[in-house]
């Protein structure tokens, strides 16, 4: 018997500031095997800079993404830290509290909608799926910190069934140089780690 695993998301699913074969999608994949005793076959959708709008969009409309969604026993998305992260640019490193309100509010609700799309998609069907909580890319921020706990708070109840979200802002916190890629955004191997971790500890029903 085969699993199947779809990892959807931003720079987090692709791995970026990882070595090779360390980040968290293979790290989780043979967790998974260890725990259900079978092989898991994996396809890793992730995308630098994907924002939750743009998951939306691949979610409603990309064959393929859909495809793999509704063919899934497990699934993993990571989305949400470039509307933070996009906001702070644009801003110079200063948005008000308005447009982060705003952002925020904005990221729910395509969050929403795009688990929406899973549970319509696996209809009938027997499946995990896991979200990834953000850590703080801006440490020094009081701004981005109240940012992501918000949003953190939001992921949990964010889905049905066997649902959870991976919460990782209290490991990263205050660990940034151990755990983060010499661009501060990404997580290194050892961040990475961490996540897998996390994603680990919530188990494995309903398949173990």
């Amino acid at each position: 018997m085969v699993y199947r695993y779809a990892a959807i998301g931003d720079s987090l699913t692709v791995g970026t500031g990882a070595l090779l074969g360390t980040g968290f999608v293979l790290l989780y994949r043979r967790m998974i095997e260890m725990n259900v005793r079978t092989f898991v076959s994996v396809d890793n959708m992730g995308v630098n800079g994907l924002t939750s709008e743009e998951l939306l969009h691949m979610v409603s409309n990309y064959a393929r993404v859909r495809q793999a969604v509704r063919e899934a026993d497990v699934i993993t998305i990571t989305i949400g830290g470039n509307d933070l992260i996009r906001t702070f640019k644009a801003s110079g490193g200063m948005p008000g509290a308005e447009r982060m309100t705003q952002v925020l509010g904005e990221t729910r609700n395509n969050v929403t909608q795009i688990m929406k799309h899973i549970r319509q998609l696996k209809r009938g069907h027997r499946y995990m799926i896991r979200t990834v909580g953000l850590y703080n890319p801006y440490p020094r921020s009081a701004e981005a910190a109240y940012w992501v706990k918000q949003y953190n708070s939001f992921l949990n109840g964010a889905g049905s069934g066997y649902y959870g979200c991976a919460q990782v802002y209290d490991q990263f916190e205050g660990r940034e140089r151990d755990l983060l890629f010499w661009d501060r955004m990404h997580p290194n191997s050892r961040g990475y780690r961490v996540i897998a971790d996390q994603l680990g500890r919530m188990g494995y029903r309903p398949f173990a």
